[in-house]
């Protein structure tokens, strides 16, 4: 811990040259020209968030607090040596959310134990105090909140400003496709990335075009039911709306049921909602892992480390589920599953890659999702794919 929290210190000392004038003076008249290659140097930039607030950072950053600890491969696509050089404190929904992901990122970067855990899983669990003390540089927050102070949080974002943390807002969450290339630059351009950042973005727009230039005329769609957290309560069901995955399914040529009839993110409809709408089409996401695989039974399997066969394993307990047994899809096997935390990611160019591979077979027979992400992995990650991220009942997806 205290590590992390002395590198916050140092990032505020080197912002003040006058403090280290005489060993600066010293330096130059050793070194010379060196100098100038040796030292750091901060300058204070505006930049507009994704909340349409105008904020004053000194950057490049040097210690960063996470909102969601969910964001350190977002954090990785810059920063891809060591993607915790900058993290001076994060929530812990990480851990909690995506333990599979998370141990393997403590695999290959074990002090990410060592970083305090500024709150739990939601901005009432945060400490305002410990982020204060920690003095980091900048708070990243996500727009809309979820697991993290949201922009609507004035209380939090007053109290931290005044505390001399600035905020700023990102968003891969509610509407992807649109603010992940702006999420991407603002953070390229706090951390000093902005070459790395435009380098993802090429690589990101590209594969997304893959879809949409495949798509162009395309008119007959399959209706598709998405449920949201499966396992997580027994009944039936969540489904969600136009943001977050629903945004991809549309993208991806599919038709979500209940785009119009939820607002926000997400919501419980009724399993007679779903029997009357007899989509074409189910999807899952898939909230399970291979840690809490025994803990959990009725979770869905995917993410690190998960492999094809506990996949389609734990997707196939749908054949056991009251109503969705049912469903015309569910009968024919028109059922598919996607790794859940696709949904705050950069990730999910992939997603919709398999998307619309299911949506429209014929039309991306040639297309190859998995390959697209495992290059993901090897330009963008600190580490290679391993696992399995999206899976069909039946065929090789």
């Amino acid at each position: 811990m205290y590590q992390f929290f002395a590198r916050g210190q140092r990032a505020k000392a080197d912002k003040n040259p006058g403090k280290h004038s005489m060993l600066v003076a010293l330096t130059a008249a050793i070194f010379g020209s060196l100098l100038s290659g040796s030292v750091h140097s901060a300058d204070t930039i505006t930049v507009t968030d994704l909340a349409g607030r105008t904020v004053s950072v000194d950057a490049p950053v040097e210690a960063v607090i996470l909102g969601e600890g969910r964001y350190l491969p977002s954090i990785a696509i810059l920063d891809r040596e060591n993607p915790l050089q900058r993290i001076a404190g994060m929530m812990g929904e990480f851990e909690l959310y995506d333990p599979a992901g998370y141990k393997q990122y403590a695999e290959h970067f074990p002090a990410i134990e060592e970083i305090p855990r500024i709150g739990k899983n939601n901005a009432a669990t945060m400490d305002i105090e410990r982020v204060a003390a920690l003095t980091p540089d900048l708070a990243i927050f996500g727009l809309g909140g979820g697991h993290s102070p949201g922009e609507k949080h004035t209380d939090i974002i007053e109290k931290l400003e005044a505390a001399g943390v600035p905020v700023i807002f990102i968003d891969f969450r509610i509407e992807p496709l649109e603010n992940t290339p702006k999420s991407m630059r603002l953070l390229g351009k706090v951390f000093g990335k902005e070459a790395e950042a435009e380098a993802f973005l090429s690589f990101y727009e590209a594969e997304l075009d893959k879809v949409t230039k495949r798509l162009h005329g395309v008119t007959e769609k399959p209706s598709v039911f998405m449920e949201l957290h499966v396992g997580l309560k027994p009944e039936c069901c969540n489904s969600i709306g136009r943001q977050m995955l629903g945004r991809m399914v549309d993208f991806a040529g599919g038709k979500n049921i209940f785009a119009d009839s939820i607002p926000g993110s997400f919501a419980a409809i009724s399993l007679e909602q779903l029997l009357v709408q007899q989509p074409d089409i189910y999807i899952g996401s898939a909230i399970g892992s291979v840690l809490t695989a025994d803990q959990f039974p009725k979770r869905i399997v995917l993410g690190s480390y998960a492999d094809k066969a506990v996949a389609k394993r734990t997707l196939s307990f749908i054949h056991d589920r009251t109503g969705l047994k049912s469903l015309e899809a569910v009968q024919a096997n028109r059922v598919h599953a996607v790794w859940h935390h696709f949904y705050n990611s950069p990730m999910h160019f992939a997603v919709i890659q398999a998307m619309a591979k299911w949506f429209h077979p014929d039309l991306f027979a040639d297309l190859n999702p998995d390959l697209a992400l495992t290059k993901f992995f090897n330009r963008f990650q600190p580490f290679p794919k391993n696992g399995v991220y999206w899976v069909s009942l039946e065929g090789d997806e």
